[in-house]
């Protein structure tokens, strides 16, 4: 078959594509900036990439007449925009538009389960969604998911921050509302199996594991798997604006991601049918099960997609890449030249292994501290860390950076700053070699907003001075422990 995949670059996208290849299928990925897709060299003929944005229909006309059927996998859940609803419905219906022009025979959409009458805004949002596509006149296979266990999933990271960094928790009285958790591997299988499934045809099935706990039981589970010991305390006082910020503090997420889960944590997501098992008939790994995978995966460096690897603010926001061209107006810079005398390949493997668990070489603390500000003011702070330890790629996260470039070939990393800050910022770290010697390079640049801007970048200055010349000189000296 022809699958059309949306979402490509995303969590569930990015490990749905090498599982639709291995059954024979030829995939078209839709992505709205082909710089960010990651192309291995062993998917051969069967991908093909087309630009498409679902907010502009011309666009869409990239989007091939002869597939079979096609994966709606796109959706924000970090939106802050007030009309974010309306304009994910408005993509549904673009998207809908331009596929009955197509030869498509199923339509296949991943969503949460929506119980309660009083939804969230974001789930309110993917219920519109569903209801468009539903009224597609396609034959339509909905997947509604509770929540997903898996390494990089914004719901298991969740839980490992809370866990491993509490002892102690004082937590909202939603940590009490019950939900039913769901592996990763699971999700995909059930989105492979019901391709072409005509039993599948005009359903609407919830999916989740065996297990139904709540929150604080998972949590406390999560410890017991670790060897931890935790005390949670139930308040009723925390309201969902405070919890939002408890969990944007605690948390790697971002304020606007932590209010949208914290809206949606109040509501049970428990399967109302297992009509999925008659169509699908296949055992799902429990909780305790789906955090050993999620922990054999971190641990052999394997985690092939995260949810930090979406945009800040939501699929809707226009391509980050834009800016892998650092502008040279209006702009201020701090540079830092140093020469070295080892070898060129070590003193870059510094520079690749940045941040995370590594750190900044120099002054953590300062960085830290940075973080912590930044996540005061609803930023993302530096609790993302690294997808991966050992690699990088554009669109990866690194702390409050994005990785604009990665390229190891010519020693050069670029990364632009996802940080609350009055203006734009990059970072750019490479190795230079010049007359047959070895240098690394250094370049701080700050385009300002206005006044506000050009005060927070004197304010900075001397930190810079201190941070950057430091920073140089442990990435050009620092040897890795063995």
């Amino acid at each position: 078959m022809k699958i059309l995949l949306t979402g490509a670059n995303g969590y569930i996208g990015t490990r749905l594509l090498p599982l639709l290849l291995a059954q024979g299928h030829e995939v078209v990925c839709m992505v709205r900036d082909p710089r960010r897709f990651a192309l291995e060299s062993d998917f051969g003929d069967k991908v093909q990439i087309v630009t498409g944005d679902l907010l502009k229909p011309d666009i869409l006309k990239n989007i091939p007449t002869n597939i079979d059927a096609t994966y709606y996998l796109v959706h924000s859940m970090s939106g802050s925009d007030g009309d974010f609803a309306d304009l994910e419905l408005k993509s549904a219906q673009n998207f809908v538009q331009q596929i009955k022009q197509t030869n498509c025979k199923q339509l296949i959409y991943l969503t949460g389960i929506v119980n309660g009458d009083e939804l969230s805004k974001h789930l309110s949002s993917r219920l519109a969604v569903e209801d468009e596509l539903k009224n597609s006149g396609l034959a339509y296979t909905i997947l509604r998911a509770a929540i997903i266990i898996g390494s990089g999933s914004a719901s298991f990271e969740i839980i490992r921050d809370l866990t491993e960094k509490l002892p102690v928790m004082v937590a909202p009285k939603w940590v009490s509302t019950k939900c039913q958790p769901i592996a990763i591997r699971d999700v995909l299988e059930y989105l492979c199996e019901v391709l072409g499934n005509e039993k599948a045809y005009q359903q609407v099935f919830d999916i989740g594991g065996p297990d139904i706990l709540t929150y604080k039981q998972m949590l406390l589970q999560y410890a017991e798997s670790r060897g931890l010991k935790r005390w949670i305390v139930t308040v009723p006082v925390l309201t969902p604006k405070l919890s939002s910020l408890w969990l944007n503090l605690v948390t790697a997420v971002p304020y606007s991601l932590a209010r949208s889960l914290v809206d949606s944590m109040k509501v049970e997501v428990i399967c109302k049918n297992d009509n999925i098992k008659k169509v699908v008939p296949k055992p799902c790994l429990t909780y305790k099960e789906a955090l050993k995978l999620a922990f054999e995966k971190i641990e052999q460096n394997s985690i092939v997609s995260s949810w930090k690897d979406a945009l800040n603010r939501g699929y809707l926001e226009t391509s980050f890449m834009d800016q892998v061209k650092v502008p040279q107006n209006g702009t201020v810079e701090y540079k830092v030249k140093m020469l070295f005398e080892r070898k060129a390949e070590e003193v870059f493997d510094n520079i690749w292994g940045i941040g995370g668990t590594r750190g900044w070489y120099y002054l953590d603390w300062l960085w830290s501290l940075r973080g912590f500000l930044d996540k005061m003011f609803g930023g993302v702070g530096t609790r993302r860390g690294r997808t991966s330890n050992t690699s990088l790629q554009a669109g990866d996260v690194l702390d409050f950076w994005r990785v604009l470039l990665a390229d190891k070939e010519h020693k050069r990393l670029l990364l632009y700053a996802e940080m609350k800050v009055p203006g734009e910022a990059w970072l750019e770290l490479k190795v230079v070699q010049f007359h047959g010697k070895s240098y690394l390079s250094q370049i701080a640049t700050f385009r300002p907003h206005g006044l506000w801007g050009r005060l927070y970048w004197y304010a900075m200055y001397p930190f810079h001075l201190v941070l950057f010349k430091g920073m140089a000189k442990q990435i050009a000296t620092y040897k890795p422990k063995a």
